[in-house]
């Protein structure tokens, strides 16, 4: 009891030790968790904290954790697992497929069709022909789009787990290896070169440590760190020199850490969650259920009045029920059915276009929204850049290149022991570029002084075959300047003066805004030592040039950028990386980095004034992940935005997007969010998506106006109809099967050509314009609809039956009724094929712009199937012959009726600039 009473003591006191630690930073940490984004007051106390504090707080031992301080770490803190985001089953993927405004209207039809048409009729009576084809239309299209969505799906890459890779840890005074899945917080874990750092760590030791966090930053450059308690606060807790995040890579180095974060706590975890977030309505999301209450508008308003037109105006035995059957058919008329099956066609078929293309769509509704976009915003590494460090430039101190600087710097990573870092690699692949990699030869290594970080430069000794040795110095230009005591300048050496130093770092300085990372390069002649040498020995030195590195952009981006340009689309630079180097490659390209808005200032900014920034401003720099998300859902709020991104720091924000874009090389989790993913990381790749999405977009509303203008006219005509003749202008069934063949002649839309100026500008959904166009070309319809009436009830009626309809007979007036509806049923698919020609380009049809060949197939198989199906089955008393003089006045209205949309949409265009 003594002894556990003891235990307890000490483990209260290193509590209060700890407590009083954190208290002592309270300023600190409050002010950090003003900061928006993510905050974990463990991890930024672990990095306020000493390495003597963190052992008090974790109860560190160099034995590490036993099994039970395991479970209970454990059963605290939970594991270290991202949870994923679950997908919906075949079953529930299938049930939404058919979840649309339409579909549900098609549906309430069939039930009103089933009671008029099946069960309040007699069974002799009973016509399943209504039921059977609105089914098939609700079935065909659910399936289509499903089978699309399925296919693309299965086309993109999925969300891998998480690799099956293990971690050195301290367990029960055991070094073993575990895996990543089983660290628990407070875990003693052993970081090596090529190892993923699995958690949330505090770096508590370490040797010449470089971490790559580009997965989270966006920064190219390996990040170097250290185990010193911070002094300072940042903005971001990415900032901290001493933590390590889970997603990060070690690229050289080791280092011992405790872990503080596992699991769904940590940067990677808060990410990932984020990311599960319900997705944002997208533009097409908003435009096409927009667009759909439109339509179903229309139809609530046209099939009441028709109704009861019919019922009050029409004398009968069973007026009313007629008047109900018709006014169901004309609902079925007015409800553009086939959008649903039209939309997905055209996704479908865009998207194995663009899969051709490089480009793999996870989301099918993505490929419109990917058209409609004006804004692209994307990081920098690997898209303008080729996210490699090269060595650029090797100067002497008056900055000419000087193949002695070359040789030297060679010689120094060359001979280093170790994983060499990127920029011994940039070197040695320099040198073997100009064939001078056989220089070695000529040298002997005696001795190296490693690279640390307090240093900040590295030394190798080398002899030649004369027997003289020198050393050979890079590092950091501050800590060279401080290493050196002189310069060779004007070709000689000089003594280090105060005012040469002004000159040599200020031409360092130039470098940096040029956007190049610079290392300073010296040497001096040693003399023979029995010792091993030092960083003591980095004195006298002589500063002989200068190393600049650069990752450089790719030939294709400035082409690239200049053609999205050209495309309407502003490319907005959204970077985790510093600003100098970005402005330098943005500057390369041919984007205006004149005014760079950086992460700490976004910091201090209203959503109005970030607004009122970001419209100006194309280049953001030292960004979050937060800032990236929330400049995101700013631009939105006029614009439609892509995000291209492949790490998880861009996961978030390519979820806030109309659309999101990755690469197949991307991390998993950007992938998942991701709703299209290019196989290649190129703009050029990309332009091409957008240009083939704004295709979909053309093909698709092609079809909607079109259809919405056409069924308008034909239902007002319908109801003008009803009030004047003395019978019904048109039959229910042939309603639905003029709308059938309209339909299946709708089918070739999605192989359309588009007019090359049409892809010019970015296109959104807008419901007005529908309701525009409808009402500016049905009632232009309805005027020729009128005309085919006239001319059939009083020239073509009279001249075959001898007289006008109220003279005939009982007999003769069915027949009369037979041929005006057969009459009407072929000019109705006549001048409704012709119309698709004229409606889907502002040009003159047939001369200006050609219609593909699948559509000019269709459209006259429409033509085809309408003129023989009266003569065939006929309609109602049986065949139905139209006379010669039906085809000539036919004709003649056609030409007119072509000519007179011809003028409206000159008028049409003038007013509002815009057609589809």
């Amino acid at each position: 009891m003594l002894v556990g009473w003891f235990v307890k003591e000490q483990q209260f006191t290193l509590s209060i030790s700890w407590e009083i630690t954190v208290w002592r930073k309270t300023t600190m940490i409050e002010t950090a968790k003003k900061t928006p984004g993510y905050f974990d007051t463990e991890l930024f106390a672990s990095a306020l904290a000493s390495v003597a504090e963190l052992k008090d707080k974790y109860r560190l031992t160099p034995d590490g954790l036993n099994d039970d301080q395991v479970d209970e770490s454990r059963h605290n803190n939970g594991t270290n697992e991202i949870i994923k985001k679950k997908r919906n089953g075949v079953f529930v993927h299938l049930l939404t497929s058919f979840f649309n405004p339409f579909t549900i209207v098609l549906l309430v039809l069939t039930l009103v069709s089933i009671l008029t048409d099946i069960v309040l009729v007699p069974v002799a009576e009973r016509n399943y022909f209504t039921v059977i084809m609105v089914l098939a239309m609700v079935v065909i299209s659910g399936f289509m789009k499903f089978i699309q969505e399925s296919r693309s799906q299965k086309a993109a890459a999925r969300l891998s787990e998480m690799v099956r890779t293990t971690i050195s840890v301290m367990r029960s005074g055991e070094r073993k290896e575990i895996p990543i899945a089983d660290v628990v917080v407070g875990d003693l874990v052993f970081l090596a070169a090529g190892d993923m750092v699995p958690a949330d760590v505090r770096i508590v030791q370490c040797k010449d440590i470089f971490v790559s966090q580009s997965a989270l930053t966006g920064e190219s450059v390996p990040v170097e760190k250290t185990a010193e308690a911070s002094k300072d606060h940042f903005s971001s807790t990415l900032e901290y020199r001493n933590l390590a995040f889970m997603g990060s890579n070690v690229i050289s180095g080791s280092a011992t850490c405790i872990v503080v974060s596992t699991g769904e706590k940590t940067m990677f975890g808060y990410l990932a969650k984020q990311i599960r977030r319900k997705k944002v309505t997208t533009s097409f999301d908003k435009g096409i259920n927009a667009i759909s209450w439109v339509l179903i508008r229309f139809m609530l308003i046209m099939v009441p009045i028709v109704f009861l037109v019919n019922g009050f105006f029409k004398s009968g035995p069973n007026h009313w029920i007629d008047a109900i059957i018709f006014a169901l058919a004309v609902a079925v008329g007015l409800t553009p059915e086939m959008l649903p099956m039209i939309v997905s066609s055209n996704l479908g078929k865009g998207a194995i276009v663009m899969a051709r293309k490089k480009v793999i769509v996870k989301n099918l509704n993505s490929i419109q929204n990917f058209g409609a976009a004006d804004i692209l915003c994307t990081d920098k590494t690997g898209t303008l850049t080729e996210d490699r460090i090269v060595l650029e430039y090797h100067y002497n101190t008056h900055g000419e290149e000087d193949i002695r600087v070359l040789k030297h710097a060679f010689l120094n990573s060359y001979f280093q022991t170790g994983l060499k870092n990127l920029m011994d690699r940039a070197i040695i692949d320099h040198v073997a570029e100009k064939h001078l990699q056989e220089t070695w030869k000529d040298y002997v290594k005696v001795d190296e002084i490693p690279f640390d970080f307090a240093r900040r430069r590295m030394s190798v000794i080398v002899e030649d075959k004369s027997g003289k040795q020198q050393m050979i110095t890079k590092g950091a230009i501050e800590e060279m300047i401080k290493a050196c005591s002189f310069a060779e300048y004007n070709g000689i050496i000089e003594p280090l003066s105060d005012e040469l130093r002004s000159i040599l770092l200020a031409k360092a300085e130039d470098y940096g805004l040029r956007g190049l990372r610079v290392l300073g390069l010296a040497h001096k002649n040693v003399s023979t030592k029995e010792h091993e040498y030092t960083a003591k020995d980095e004195t006298g030195m002589i500063l002989i040039g200068y190393l600049a590195f650069l990752d450089p952009t790719k030939p294709s981006a400035k082409e690239a950028i200049d053609t999205l340009e050209e495309y309407g689309v502003k490319v907005k630079i959204l970077t985790g990386d510093g600003d100098s180097v970005t402005k330098y490659v943005c500057k390369q390209v041919g984007i205006n980095a004149d005014t760079i808005l950086l992460g700490s200032e976004i910091l201090n900014m209203t959503d109005e004034q970030l607004l009122e920034a970001s419209d100006r401003i194309d280049v953001f720099a030292k960004l979050t992940p937060d800032q990236k998300t929330r400049i995101v859902n700013i631009l939105r709020q006029k614009h439609v935005v892509g995000f291209m991104g492949d790490g998880i720091n861009d996961a978030a924000a390519m979820k806030a997007a109309d659309v999101g874009i990755s690469v197949d090389t991307a991390v998993d989790i950007a992938k998942e969010s991701a709703d299209i993913i290019m196989l290649e990381k190129n703009l050029n790749v990309l332009g091409n998506g957008i240009i083939e999405g704004r295709k979909t977009y053309a093909n698709t509303i092609k079809y909607i106006k079109i259809t919405a203008s056409s069924n308008f006219g034909n239902m007002l005509s319908i109801l003008l109809a009803s009030v004047f003749l003395p019978f019904l202008p048109m039959l229910p069934l042939q309603i639905l099967i003029l709308n059938l063949i309209y339909d299946i002649s709708c089918l070739g839309l999605p192989f359309d050509n588009v007019d090359e100026d049409y892809l010019k500008s970015p296109r959104k959904w807008e419901a007005a314009s529908i309701t525009k166009f409808m009402l500016w070309i049905g009632p232009v319809s309805s005027i020729f609809d009128i005309t085919t009436y006239v001319l059939m009830f009083f020239v073509v009626g009279p001249m075959v039956f001898g007289g006008q309809f109220a003279s005939l007979d009982a007999a003769t007036q069915l027949s009369f009724i037979g041929m005006f509806q057969a009459g009407w049923f072929i000019e109705s698919q006549w001048s409704q094929s012709l119309i698709i020609h004229s409606l889907r380009t502002p040009k003159v049809p047939f001369i200006q712009s050609r219609a593909s060949w699948v559509v000019i197939g269709l459209t006259g198989l429409g033509i085809v199937i309408s003129t023989l199906l009266p003569l065939l089955v006929g309609f109602g008393e049986g065949q139905i012959i139209m006379p010669w003089i039906f085809y000539v006045l036919l004709a003649g209205t056609l030409v007119l009726y072509v000519s007179f949309v011809s003028i409206v949409k000159k008028f049409y265009l003038k007013k509002y600039h815009e057609w589809l």
